[in-house]
């Protein structure tokens, strides 16, 4: 499973949503929107207005979601 966490400085729930995926052992890659200008366009043109987004296979969400990151975590364990 890939996870792709778009994340910018001094961003309190991109740090939140950062520990829980580290807390749960979930692996992600970052791509910081502070130096992404097209990032940050593409994000815009999916609707998203805040940070974070994260992009899981063909699921996506913004802010910090405990819920989404437990679920995420019982797929991990499923695939297993």
């Amino acid at each position: 499973m890939r996870i792709i966490i778009y994340t910018k400085d001094n961003c309190v729930q991109c740090n939140a949503t950062k520990n829980a995926m580290d807390s749960k052992g979930l692996p992600y890659e970052l791509i910081h929107l502070d130096n992404d200008p097209q990032a940050v366009e593409s994000l815009r043109n999916l609707g998203y207005r805040q940070a974070p987004v994260v992009m899981a296979n063909e699921e996506h969400w913004s802010g910090f979601r405990p819920d989404k990151i437990a679920a995420l975590q019982a797929q991990l364990a499923l695939a297993g």
